[in-house]
């Protein structure tokens, strides 16, 4: 039997690959689905954090489907930002058209100039803040990138690596650039094209096809692990004893409860994410913008990203009723100093200040805890003292355990032992939804020594 702590998709798709009747999940919450789970408050169905499914992965895209019983919605999605009063196409760095005079031909101007003079410097790019000078040139890295950083990420460019860039965040060729900055672009240029969507039960219905026949047991909050005996304690009281464990929950939590060397215990310290504060608005009125979902670019407001439910989920509003998710970062490099209450009525009245809603009928508040694992310049080295420290208690190494993102096309490399690290948190990486299905596949092939990267459902 394997133990699985966490019932989030991470945990979920580890079961469900493995088969449920081999797992047994322990989840701290009083329900499953971990940070996909959605609730309904005030009439709307509410998401932990803006979710939409953008996969390429058709094994991914096919569980999903069968997941919701093929009841779902595709379309184009629409995505803004918003610069001091101006609307902004997104990417702003391919629609420079719509940037306000003078700062549009500045930004212009510093991105050909750092192409010119790319060639003739050896660039050698030590963090994300000489990324962004060398893709977008001074200007626009100073007035959007730098500052939208510093309110996502909560730390400033330079304390950022590079490792988990990838395709995540849009470099456009020159002439998209030139293009971009005479006139709206002919062709939208972003990673995100096509979204799909469950037309009912927000996105936590795209688990119900993995919690089906799950072995879960929820209210587990694990107090202690024995690493040597193998043994979980829970709050409740209970005490169970693991063959082979799979975590899922966060990993500096995971490594506090199995009382750690101090050289163990502080590399985990040091390992830093986001927390998110979810201001979650319902207004008298449709909604007043086209945009499924927005970027905030001032520096002296707290809403930093904001998602229109009803475009994106129907299904989820009340008719006549628009129903917006702003989200608001801190973290232990940036704390939040106001009270949760007071950071909402703020929120409110930037929505109201960009032309969002006319007026808040109901607004609440929902703190997640772990919201993106910050990827400064120490988590390589802390990642690399605990998982050796792990590796003696059943952990088995991966070439690419320190890496940011995982190649699903590269054959596995490991043959797990009885400790094995699964999800965003338990890994410590930049996973979106369909890498947490696709580590569970991963993990579950691994164990039964069998690997194809052509999936079917």
């Amino acid at each position: 039997m394997i133990t699985i702590l966490g019932a989030g998709l991470a945990g979920l798709s580890c079961s469900f690959h493995l088969g449920h009747d081999q797992c047994r999940i322990y989840e701290a919450n009083s329900y499953p689905g971990g940070h996909i789970h959605s609730r309904e408050k005030n009439g709307c169905v509410w998401d932990q954090g803006p979710h939409v499914s953008f996969t390429k992965n058709n094994y991914v895209k096919c569980l999903f489907e069968k997941s919701i019983n093929g009841e779902y919605s595709s379309y184009k999605a629409e995505v803004g930002n918003y610069f001091h009063g101006a609307w902004i196409p997104h990417p702003a760095q391919a629609n420079l058209f719509a940037v306000p005079e003078p700062l549009r031909s500045q930004c212009l101007d510093g991105f050909l100039a750092r192409v010119e003079h790319a060639a003739d410097e050896n660039h050698h790019v030590a963090s994300y803040e000489d990324w962004l000078l060398a893709a977008f040139g001074d200007v626009f890295t100073a007035e959007f990138s730098a500052v939208y950083t510093q309110k996502y990420w909560t730390v400033a460019p330079k304390q950022l690596t590079t490792d988990w860039v990838g395709g995540r965040v849009f470099r456009p060729e020159i002439d998209a650039v030139v293009k971009g900055y005479n006139g709206p672009p002919s062709v939208a240029a972003h990673y995100i094209q096509e979204v799909r969507y469950p037309n009912n039960g927000g996105y936590f219905s795209y688990a119900k096809g993995f919690i089906a026949g799950a072995n879960i047991s929820t209210g587990y909050q694990a107090t202690s692990i024995d690493l040597e005996r193998q043994e979980i304690k829970f709050a409740n009281g209970e005490l169970h004893i693991y063959e082979k464990l799979i975590n899922t929950i966060p990993l500096p939590d995971f490594v506090r409860l199995c009382s750690p060397p101090e050289n163990v215990r502080s590399a985990a310290d040091q390992l830093t994410c986001t927390s998110m504060l979810l201001v979650n608005v319902v207004a008298a009125h449709p909604t007043m913008k086209s945009y499924h979902w927005m970027y905030v670019y001032d520096e002296n407001m707290l809403s930093t990203r904001i998602s229109c439910i009803e475009l994106i989920s129907p299904s989820s509003v009340p008719a006549g009723k628009t129903a917006l998710q702003v989200e608001v970062y801190a973290s232990r490099y940036k704390p939040f100093t106001l009270s949760h209450n007071e950071i909402a009525e703020i929120v409110c009245q930037e929505l109201i200040a960009m032309g969002f809603v006319a007026s808040v009928e109901s607004c609440h508040t929902h703190y997640i805890p772990h919201a993106n694992v910050v990827f400064d310049h120490s988590r390589r080295k802390s990642l690399d003292c605990i998982f050796d420290w792990l590796s003696g208690y059943g952990l088995v190494r991966e070439d690419d355990d320190l890496d940011a993102m995982t190649d699903w096309k590269r054959e596995i490399n490991f043959a797990p032992d009885r400790l094995v690290l699964a999800g965003r948190f338990g890994q410590w990486k930049y996973f979106w939804s369909d890498d947490c299905v696709l580590r569970g596949r991963q993990i579950a092939a691994a164990f039964k020594g069998t690997f194809d990267t052509e999936y079917f459902c």
